[in-house]
């Protein structure tokens, strides 16, 4: 049963083939490969000329913020083909007026390590084991954030980075680790290119990204204020219950978010999902979605 056990890449899997089964309406496809050369797969829901973008799943030892997406997408699909209300909202509405893209897992290796898919005499695991070695007072494998190469995936983005590279190394990750190394270059990791070159070729007027933990919602980047950002924020605020917080300075630069703001002048928000230490216990994950929902529906309005 969906939720009832941690997410990895073939969870993933098996819900896209699903999905395919059962959901015909549903455009499935692939943005990229990531450096393991595992899909980076988009599920596209709806017809309308408003684009909207979902991502989880950046961070590895986030994996919940991707089973929060596969489950939001699954409930949406039940109440399209039942004809039904999802948060007080007519699915089918939703559907002709809105198209949705949601990237559930943008850093699927990083994922599978956290949740142990790799042997420990397997040369994956064996390399990522001796990048943490480096690191010993973070937990391994459960405190690696990065994808499989010791990248930070949401330091990546071309939005002051050298700052944000600076910023990182000063707090001694300048080089491979299991988080915050920003990469040796803006984009060299597949996964950021695959999103980054995605965005790109569409016309997104909103980006959520969801991260965990804190309960907050990160909504704005420098002095940057696209249109009605504020306004949207509120709301996600009022729906959720999660507190409006602008980004600590460490974490400030080099982000999805930042860079779509930046480069779009467009809203887009990080939503920091359930409270504690990552990866968050399951037993959160009903509250999780309970909290979120009403963001997830509103973004597409």
């Amino acid at each position: 049963m969906l939720g009832d056990y941690m997410v990895d890449y073939l969870y993933l899997k098996d819900y896209i083939y699903t999905f395919k089964q059962n959901y015909n309406f549903l455009k499935i496809f692939s943005i990229g490969k990531s450096t393991l050369k595992n899909e980076i797969y988009c599920i596209k829901f709806g017809i309308g000329k408003k684009e909207v973008l979902y991502t989880a799943g950046i961070h590895a030892n986030e994996w919940i913020t991707s089973l929060l997406l596969i489950k939001f997408i699954h409930n949406l699909c039940n109440a399209f083909v039942s004809n039904s209300k999802i948060y007080e909202h007519s699915a089918k509405y939703l559907y002709e007026n809105c198209s949705l893209y949601i990237i559930p897992m943008i850093n699927p290796d990083g994922i599978n390590l956290v949740n142990n898919f790799y042997s420990k005499d397997s040369k994956v695991y064996i390399s990522a084991s001796n990048i943490a070695k480096n690191f010993p007072s973070i937990s391994f494998p459960s405190g690696w954030k990065a994808n499989i190469n010791g990248v930070d995936l949401n330091s990546q983005f071309p939005a002051d980075w050298e700052t944000g590279k600076k910023i990182k190394s000063n707090l001694g990750f300048s080089s491979f680790s299991p988080r915050d190394f920003a990469g040796t270059s803006p984009l060299s990791e597949s996964e950021s290119k695959s999103i980054y070159n995605f965005i790109l070729i569409k016309n997104f007027s909103l980006c959520l990204c969801f991260h965990s933990q804190g309960e907050v919602i990160y909504w704005k980047y420098k002095d940057f204020l696209p249109k009605n950002s504020l306004e949207i924020a509120k709301e996600f605020a009022h729906v959720s219950g999660y507190e409006l917080e602008d980004t600590p300075y460490t974490s400030s630069f080099g982000g999805l978010r930042d860079w779509f703001i930046q480069n779009f002048n467009k809203p887009s928000f990080t939503i920091e999902v359930g409270k504690g230490t990552n990866p968050l216990p399951l037993n959160q994950f009903n509250k999780i979605y309970h909290d979120n929902l009403g963001i997830l529906i509103s973004g597409l309005l």
